[in-house]
C-alpha cells in the first residue's frame, strides 16, 4: 500500500541526512534551510465527504506535484467509520515555493479538466464545511519534513501553545538547544517539528511523532518522561511557563 507521496531525488536524501545530523545536535545549524510545511485540516460534511478522497489522491495531489510538491501525506482521526477530518501535509521549498505552486494550479490545465465535475458539486452536496490551515516554518533543529519508516502506524500531532510569543519562542529553542536528541535517544520518530507562522490556536508551535503502536507509544514517551536529561532541562528557568496548553490528535495514514 503507498500510504505517503514522496518524491525521491539526490536533493532530499541530502537532505534527509541534514535533518538528522542536525536533530542529533545540540548545535543546529542556524543558516539551514528551513522547509515551508502546510497543515490542512478538513471538516468533512457528514454523508457527502464521498468524492472528496479519490480527488484528493487522483486530482489534487498529483496537480500539486507537477507543480513541485515534492512530499506530501494524508491523515484521517484514528478509529472513526466516517472520516470526520481529513489532514493534507505538504513541505514547500521556500515561501517564494508556495507562491509559485498555487500560480502554477491555477494555470494547470490537466488539473482543471480533472477536477471539473467535482468543482460542479453543488454547496448542498458540499463535501467538507471548511478546512483550517496551519502554515509552519520547520525548525532549525530539524528543518525538513521526514518521510517516516513504513512500520509507524500510529501518528501524533500535538500543538504546544504559549501564552504570548515570548514563551512559544523559548519553547521552540528548548526543542532545537536541547529537546530534539531526547525524543530521537527515547523513541519519539519526529515527522516534523514546525513554528506556526499563521493559523488557529496563535501563538503555538506544532509537530508531529511516528510510532508502530500505542503501546510503544505510550512506553517511549515514559521512557522521554523519566529520562534524565529531560528532567535537567524542564526545570531550567529559561523555559519556564512556556506551554499552557497542549493539543493532541491520534492519526492514521490515508492511502495515497
Amino acid at each position: 500500500m503507498k500510504r505517503r507521496k514522496f518524491i525521491a531525488a539526490s536533493a532530499m536524501g541530502a537532505l534527509a541526512t541534514s535533518t538528522t545530523l542536525q536533530a542529533n545536535s545540540k548545535t543546529p545549524n542556524p543558516m539551514a534551510d528551513q522547509e515551508i510545511l502546510e497543515l490542512r485540516v478538513y471538516t468533512m460534511n457528514f454523508g457527502k465527504s464521498g468524492p472528496f478522497q479519490p480527488y484528493m489522491k487522483d486530482t489534487l495531489i498529483p496537480a500539486l506535484q507537477r507543480a513541485g510538491v515534492k512530499k506530501v501525506m494524508a491523515f484521517r482521526e484514528m478509529g472513526l467509520s466516517q472520516p470526520g477530518k481529513v489532514y493534507l501535509l505538504l513541505a514547500y521549498a521556500s515561501f517564494d515555493h508556495m507562491l509559485k505552486v498555487q500560480a502554477k494550479l491555477e494555470n494547470d490545465n490537466v488539473f482543471k479538466r480533472a477536477s471539473a465535475d467535482y468543482r460542479k458539486i453543488s454547496s448542498a452536496n458540499k463535501v467538507y464545511t471548511r478546512y483550517n490551515t496551519y502554515l509552519m516554518q520547520a525548525f532549525s533543529g530539524m528543518p525538513a519534513l521526514k518521510e517516516p519508516e513504513a512500520s509507524r502506524k500510529l501518528f501524533e500531532l500535538r500543538i504546544y501553545e504559549g501564552h504570548n510569543d515570548d514563551a512559544v519562542t523559548r519553547k521552540v529553542a528548548m526543542f532545537n538547544d536541547e529537546e530534539l536528541p531526547v525524543f530521537l535517544e527515547t523513541g519519539l520518530d519526529p515527522v516534523f517539528f514546525g513554528n506556526l507562522i499563521a493559523g488557529p490556536e496563535m501563538p503555538a508551535l506544532v509537530y508531529m511523532v511516528a510510532f508502530d503502536s500505542m503501546e510503544t507509544r505510550d512506553a517511549n514517551w515514559k521512557k522521554f518522561v523519566d529520562h534524565p536529561e529531560w528532567n535537567r532541562m524542564k526545570v531550567l528557568p529559561k523555559y519556564a511557563d512556556s506551554v499552557s496548553n497542549i493539543i493532541r490528535v491520534f492519526l492514521e495514514e490515508v492511502e495515497l
